[in-house]
């Protein structure tokens, strides 16, 4: 039995349905309305791109009240993009505002549900070069003195042991071409970077500014040097 890439290549195959895919990489969810923004389509042809999308399990979608919201059907299909951006080409740039996008995506953003970009390739870094993180091939041992560190910093390294998906792994980061924590220990110091405030969403996308709390905390915890992001 082999395999039918061709069903992934159609669904992937309009700029219009990557656009949504991207937006909802980010590991949260977005209205039809919200999708065809970002699309640039209207809403009657948002809504046959998402049911292609949901049709072919890469889209799952809930009622909220009397909103219809969509979100990266699971884990598995959103690090299958992720992956899948490394040997895309890049999109040209053709303004000012999306230079200045793409310049944000590469310092900060998320992947899915972890940190990625030169913020997330350098706390890897650190944690290796700190020996609380130990390489075993695409795996990584957390030690006791990391966990320590770690959940002094906030990260619940409990709960990401509790979970039932891969602890700690690498991801290889498609714009540094190195690469970041993903697994649930990765999740879990995500969303304790944002929850504390060293980083804060975009209004739109997966990128994150790097606040003037986190470049001291960063250095701090880390010793990452990155400038605040505009």
């Amino acid at each position: 039995m082999g395999t039918e890439f061709a069903a992934v290549g159609r669904l992937l195959s309009s700029p219009a349905r990557c656009a949504m895919l991207d937006v909802l990489l980010d590991g949260g969810s977005a209205t039809a309305s919200e999708l065809a923004a970002a699309a640039s389509v209207r809403a009657s042809t948002a809504s046959e791109h998402l049911a292609a999308l949901v049709e072919g399990r890469m889209v799952a979608v809930a009622a909220r009240g009397r909103t219809r919201e969509y979100r990266i059907a699971d884990r598995e299909i959103a690090l299958a993009l992720e992956a899948l951006s490394r040997i895309c080409p890049e999109r040209p740039v053709r303004s000012l505002r999306a230079a200045r996008t793409m310049e944000a995506m590469r310092g900060a953003r998320t992947c899915y549900d972890h940190l990625a970009g030169q913020l997330g390739v350098e706390i890897l870094n650190a944690l290796v070069q700190r020996r609380w993180l130990i390489a075993h091939d695409d795996d990584y041992t957390l030690v006791d003195s990391g966990e320590q560190a770690l959940v002094g910093l906030g990260v619940d390294v409990a709960a990401a042991r509790r979970q039932r998906r891969n602890f700690a792994r690498a991801c290889l980061d498609w714009t540094e071409r190195r690469p970041h924590l993903a697994g649930a220990l990765g999740a879990a110091l995500c969303q304790s970077v944002v929850g504390a405030g060293w980083v804060r969403r975009r209004r739109s996308g997966r990128g994150l500014t790097v606040t003037t709390l986190g470049v001291d905390q960063l250095a701090h915890a880390f010793g990452i040097s990155l400038p605040p992001a505009p």
